[in-house]
């Protein structure tokens, strides 16, 4: 398992980011409100 995961992370690259995909993914996760009611799991956006 430590050489698959080592041999992985050496092939992956990690670009750099644009702030305003940064800034989408926060807002996006800030909006989104989830709640449980007995049984039930609900995803709702707060907008």
């Amino acid at each position: 398992m430590e050489k698959i995961y080592s041999n992985y992370q050496e092939q992956t690259e990690f670009n750099k980011v644009c702030p305003k995909t940064i800034n989408f993914l926060l807002s996006y996760s800030q909006a989104l409100f989830e709640f449980e009611y007995e049984d039930l799991s609900f995803e709702t956006f707060l907008n």
